[in-house]
């Protein structure tokens, strides 16, 4: 390095520590000297250069000079913390954790080795007029991924490694000694060791080798692996599930409500492997009707801080790719102990309801038991019996799809909001590859299950609510749903009225009232997926935590997750606190919970990131045979850069870029979800039908691209 290049670095650091002092000292106005010493700076060469960074910094409007000699800075926040959205060229937006802050822009050369995700210190540049706010790195206070999924390069002396993120855009240098048996070419996970101040590209090592690019258990668990999701239990954890015992004891069962004789079912997909949820049913001799919502009972199997426990936490979640479940806990419980299985006792936690007629709730109870299930219904079987109005325990079926209706469209009557989005399944063959796309129907019997858990989960998160009042409130978790944003909302009333449709927004309840209306009205028509989509998007995330009870979507003011333990961790913590009040346990920590529900809230984001990765690379699989065929589709995303469509026959969604398209120069209008030529004004929206050709299909990036065919 130049002695002039050294000089430079030197200063910069030394005006970060200068800026720094004003911040750490509440910006009180100060000297030169009153800086040095507070620097610990003593030397008259050091003093001079601080008192040239003041002045310069003056020039910048970075720092006024309010007196002779004392100088402040102009804008406190100087300093700033937020997280690194990198875009394609290289530059990134620093996200702030203050809603109302705006994201400070980072030139490439200011990043120094920031990634994607990462948790920084920002030093904010002063602001001028009308220009956004700019910034450089000064510090990495959390790396969020350090561990890459991607594709192995192997030359004689060297390796590198290309990261498929899109967004991780330096290539991993790797150490032939540090290869761990990858040849060229393979996928494989590779974890970055150490990046030399410097040096371009990060060095690391190869962890996993996943096997040969394409092949779908490859691709599959490079998913898993991109995500963070480990590919198989520790042998601890392993070694944990198969040491509890099958046995339930007499003593067990006297410790529990027993209703083994008692008519009790489950319903599920076809090709449900774990079983968590029964409805038990019984007609009282007052007329009435005894519904059981019976959980499994993973709680009594799982200690607190075990190694099963542990691993559950940490996964969060089971992942449903396209082709398989990563379940949460070992096949042992969640196959096998704590699966729900026709003719075994099985022990249970239930939220137990007396119905009248009406579905008014008389009586309930909440509480550990034992079943013995008698029948398991998929889906398909409980939907024939309601159509058909006969078969196997039809009488009990039916009353329950009847009071299932009550509890629904006293749901909707209370202000919930239907979203019935289009699920998109694949047919696949023998090695996994896509031969079919079809959309996944929501009938009677699935809302008839839907209906009964959430009754469960509402009374539950109720029960525990009324436990305490004000700060002593007792600490649960809560499935919480906030209302939307005014302005977001409006944004999408104002594009759904392109399409015909009116959402009042002048109360939550009207909200509601109109967005169902609107769901009912698109059913089945093309423009579906796109407004189901955009509504949804327009919506507030739902996410775990101990300081709510809300849930704008559900019209609930308590809300939580009791009812799916094998495959969500939150719901495990809702059995524990739950029995532990019922027991008059006093109110647990909320802070610890606190921290267990974030961790839970961003599992369940990754899984889901996951799970839509796989449909996208199916997706993918199912169109790289197809290119050059023509499909109708609908505009169902724009960009600056380009337009997604989503084909409407099989639900392929790839992209139109729009240098692609030749016929005018064309620019994003944000405002109007429109893409807009600049000569002859010719307009794409979203929702619009356009022609599309399957133009290229890159299985490694799950990119599909199309190219317009013009009328």
């Amino acid at each position: 390095m130049s002695k002039k290049k050294s000089t430079s670095t030197i200063k910069q650091v030394l005006t970060q520590m200068v800026l720094g002092v004003f911040e750490e000292n509440g910006n009180t106005p100060l000297n030169y000297k009153q800086v040095a010493a507070k620097l610990n700076v003593r030397d008259p060469e050091s003093r001079e250069i601080i008192l040239e960074i003041l002045k310069e910094e003056s020039k910048k409007d970075t720092i006024k000079q309010i007196s002779p000699g004392k100088f402040q800075i102009l804008e406190l926040k100087t300093f700033i913390e937020g997280k690194v959205d990198m875009t394609n060229d290289g530059s990134a937006f620093i996200v702030t954790d203050d809603p109302d802050e705006s994201d400070i822009f980072v030139a490439p050369r200011k990043l120094r080795t920031a990634l994607n995700g990462d948790r920084v210190k920002v030093y904010v540049y002063a602001k001028s007029k009308g220009r956004r706010k700019e910034g450089e790195v000064i510090e990495i206070l959390e790396r969020r991924k350090m561990e890459f999924t991607g594709i192995v390069k192997l030359s004689e002396h060297y390796a590198f490694f290309m990261p498929d993120d899109r967004k991780m855009l330096q290539d991993i240098f790797i150490p032939l000694e540090h290869l761990n048996g990858a040849r060229n070419g393979v996928k494989a996970v590779a974890q970055i060791t150490d990046w030399p101040a410097g040096a371009k590209n990060p060095v690391g090592k190869i962890k996993h080798i996943l096997g040969k690019q394409g092949e779908n258990d490859t691709e599959m668990n490079a998913i898993l692996a991109e995500y963070g999701f480990p590919l198989s239990f520790p042998a601890e954890v392993e070694h944990e599930a198969e040491s509890i015992s099958e046995t339930i004891t007499d003593e067990e069962i006297a410790k529990r409500r027993d209703f083994r004789e008692v008519l009790t079912i489950t319903i599920d997909p076809y090709d449900a492997k774990d079983f968590d949820d029964a409805i038990s049913f019984k007609k009282l001799e007052n007329g009435n009707y005894e519904v059981g919502v019976h959980i499994a009972d993973v709680a009594h199997y799982i200690e607190p801080d075990s190694a099963l426990d542990k691993e559950a936490f940490e996964r969060g979640t089971s992942v449903y790719l396209v082709d398989r479940v990563i379940p949460m806990l070992p096949e042992r419980l969640s196959n096998g102990l704590c699966s729900l299985r026709p003719n075994e006792d099985k022990l249970c936690f239930a939220a137990v309801f007396e119905l009248d007629e009406n579905a008014n709730i008389i009586t309930e109870w909440f509480g550990k038991t034992v079943i013995h299930s008698n029948r398991r219904f998929t889906y398909e079987e409980v939907q024939q019996i309601i159509e058909d109005k006969a078969g196997e325990f039809s009488e009990e079926i039916l009353k329950l799809n009847e009071l299932a209706y009550i509890l629904r469209d006293r749901k909707f009557k209370a202000g919930a909001i239907s979203f019935e989005t289009t699920e998109v399944k694949f047919k696949l063959d023998e090695q996994s590859k896509p031969i079919g796309v079809y959309v996944k129907e929501r009938k009677d019997a699935h809302k008839l299950i839907e209906d009964f858990m959430l009754l469960a989960n509402r009374k539950v998160a109720e029960a525990v609510s009324k436990k305490g009042k004000g700060k002593h409130k007792y600490t649960f978790v809560y499935r919480v749903h906030d209302a939307p944003k005014p302005e977001t909302l409006a944004s999408f009333a104002q594009f759904a009225s392109r399409f015909g449709y009116k959402i009042n927004t002048k109360s939550d309840k009207e909200v509601a009232r109109s967005l169902n209306h609107l769901m009912e009205s698109v059913e089945g028509k093309k423009e579906q997926n796109v407004l189901t989509h955009l509504a949804i998007r327009s919506m507030a995330k739902a996410i775990y935590t101990t300081k709510g009870t809300s849930h704008y979507g559900l019209a609930f003011d308590h809300y939580t997750h009791f009812t799916s333990p094998i495959r969500r961790y939150p719901d495990v913590m809702v059995h524990r606190l739950l029995f532990h009040y019922l027991n008059g346990g006093q109110s647990a920590n909320a802070e610890h919970y606190e921290k267990l529900c974030v961790h839970s809230s961003q599992m369940e984001k990754k899984a889901a990131d996951a799970e839509r990765s796989s449909v996208k690379y199916k997706q993918a699989e199912y169109l790289a045979d197809q290119v050059g065929n023509t499909y109708s589709g609908i505009i169902s995303g724009v960009t600056e850069w380009g337009m997604y469509v989503e084909i409407i026959e099989n639900k392929c969604e790839g992209m139109i870029r729009l240098r692609d398209i030749s016929d005018d120069f064309y620019t994003l209008d944000e405002k109007n979800y429109a893409i807009i030529g600049q000569r002859k004004k010719k307009v794409y929206q979203l929702g619009d039908e356009v022609r599309v050709k399957v133009k290229n299909v890159d299985l490694t990036k799950k990119q599909i691209d199309f190219s317009l065919v013009q009328e």
